[in-house]
């Protein structure tokens, strides 16, 4: 049996952060609930995600811009680090499936 935690966002790039072996990105979706008088509203979430595939981070940095609708997947991962003697916890989103549904609207 295949046990495994997978994601998947569809939103718009907001920051593109490339560095040396890693490129983190940072993806809002936006999702709608209710408010006070039943009136709809939209509550965004931003997600970082993390792409290590040189490959993926090449596409990205030749043709990927902040504004731009994409899709993102991949796994996640638990970690954590000490800083100060205090131990930290994440959760990484780690993108195996990148790709841009729709170029910012001019």
């Amino acid at each position: 049996m295949i046990n495994f935690a997978k994601f998947e966002i569809i939103g718009r790039i907001g920051e593109i952060d490339a560095k040396l072996k890693v490129t983190n990105v940072s993806v809002c979706a936006n999702y709608r609930r209710r408010g006070e008088g039943d009136e709809w509203i939209e509550d965004s979430y931003w997600n970082r995600v993390v792409i290590f595939s040189e490959g993926q981070r090449k596409y990205i940095e030749e043709r990927v811009h902040v504004g731009d609708l994409v899709r993102v997947a991949g796994r996640l991962r638990d970690s954590s680090y000490e800083r100060d003697g205090t131990t930290h916890y994440t959760t990484d989103r780690i993108v195996e499936e990148f790709g841009v549904l729709a170029p910012k609207a001019a």
